[in-house]
């Protein structure tokens, strides 16, 4: 098949390398605008946009996908499937249905649960026992349309955002591959979703790694994991941002919610609304990223209440 891609995050560089190493053809490529990130504000390219030029793809970067002017080009390009994996720009009906076999998504939840903008760390935050990566035929609504192929992936007992992240962008390069023979074959079975199983993955932002004390220590610490590594769980250390990057949960009586009541060689215990949560790795705002047994040496803990803001 012809194929055009879109995606843009490091997510959709294994789905990207996948098509790019089998028997179809990609065609173009199509990643949002390079922005100015770090320091020093240097313009960066996406990392799909990276990976295309790698393989000497042509690349596309049109601000709005609706504009008229890009869908005319797309026209003229003549794809047989467009390929969509974490684009980031909603696509207009007249794209979803232009290409002979329309457009198929490449999603990282068990859909119909987890559609939006951030199946993966939800997952984790949320308990899940196991996600994975749908493949589906995309329609006008928000990863709404019928389910193509389906593969199970399990969520360890100490996964993060980050691994989790790093296992279904595997997945996803096997999976378009087997959805497309069958596209191709006419074996595909289209599933439509049922809607009242659907609950949505809302976008990440740095205010929601904000630790409440208050909550069951098993919660914060499927928060960390899952926020693991953006945009990372935190509190505050006499006024300083204090981030959690691995904890454990223990048994223990209720203290005041935020206090350290036990400090051990490798392990500061805090006390929560249910349990005690035990810091194995943190770091202190200005300060790297550290096991709890280092941090302790250059750091006095004792008496200490987290989350008091001064």
């Amino acid at each position: 098949m012809r194929v055009v891609f879109m995606g843009t995050p490091d997510f959709a560089v294994p789905v990207l390398e996948a098509l790019t190493e089998s028997k179809h053809e990609v065609v173009a490529v199509v990643t949002q605008p390079d922005k100015r990130k770090g320091r020093g504000k240097e313009m960066q390219y996406t990392p799909v946009k990276t990976a295309a030029l790698n393989h000497g793809i042509e690349v596309y970067q049109p601000a709005k996908v609706k504009d008229e002017e890009f869908q005319n080009v797309l026209r003229d390009i003549n794809a047989d499937v467009i390929v969509v994996v974490a684009f980031g720009q909603i696509l207009p009906p007249s794209i979803i249905h232009m290409p002979k076999y329309g457009c198929i998504n490449v999603h990282a939840s068990l859909l119909p649960k987890y559609r939006g903008a951030a199946p993966i760390q939800w997952a984790v935050i949320d308990g899940e026992k196991e996600t994975g990566i749908t493949t589906m035929q995309m329609d006008e609504g928000l990863d709404t349309g019928d389910m193509m192929l389906k593969e199970v992936v399990p969520v360890d007992e100490k996964e993060t955002g980050g691994s989790l992240h790093d296992k279904l962008a595997a997945c996803g390069g096997k999976i378009i591959l087997e959805t497309l023979q069958k596209v191709e074959d006419g074996t595909v079975t289209y599933t439509k979703q049922d809607d009242s199983k659907s609950n949505y993955a809302k976008m990440l932002d740095k205010n929601l790694g904000k630790i409440d004390f208050t909550k069951k220590a098993v919660e914060i610490e499927r928060l960390i994991r899952g926020l693991n590594p953006w945009p990372s769980a935190y509190t505050k250390l006499n006024g300083k941002t204090l981030k959690i990057w691995d904890a454990d949960v223990l048994e223990g009586e209720n203290e005041t919610p935020g206090k350290i009541v036990n400090i051990t060689k490798d392990q500061i215990w805090i006390s929560t609304g249910e349990g005690i949560l035990a810091v194995n790795e943190l770091q202190l705002e200005g300060k790297k990223r550290m096991n709890t047994e280092d941090f302790l040496r250059g750091y006095k803990m004792e008496n200490a209440v987290l989350g008091m803001e001064e």
